[in-house]
């Protein structure tokens, strides 16, 4: 057994397994290659940031701050209203590739 499985056997005896919940939740699930469903196997272009919150993800999850189970079964993560957009901010808008200078850029205030 290497390092990390001899970890792993150890926590089995407790009742309680320490890595249940965590920070497995992804800050950014739009635009990548998991979810791209194109034609042309364009993930940067397939969909742009605004219809991100209008998708039901098949692969992943993303959210602000986010944690859940080490399955991805329950996700929970922060939502945000700044009081001027119809919509909450449940994920840090970014850039695509072609849009920004060198991949992603962050673009929340």
């Amino acid at each position: 057994m290497n390092a990390e499985q001899l970890r792993l056997a150890e926590n089995k005896p407790h009742p309680e397994p320490w890595h249940f919940w965590g920070p497995y939740l992804a800050e950014r699930a739009w635009g990548t290659v998991r979810e791209d469903y194109s034609a042309n196997g364009d993930a940067w272009n397939y969909f742009p940031h605004d219809h991100a919150r209008s998708r039901a993800y098949r692969w992943n999850e993303d959210g602000i701050g986010g944690i859940s189970d080490y399955k991805g079964r329950l996700c929970l993560a922060f939502a945000f209203w700044n009081e001027r957009d119809p919509f909450l901010k449940e994920r840090i808008f970014g850039v695509s590739g072609p849009e920004g200078n060198h991949g992603e850029d962050v673009k929340e205030l």
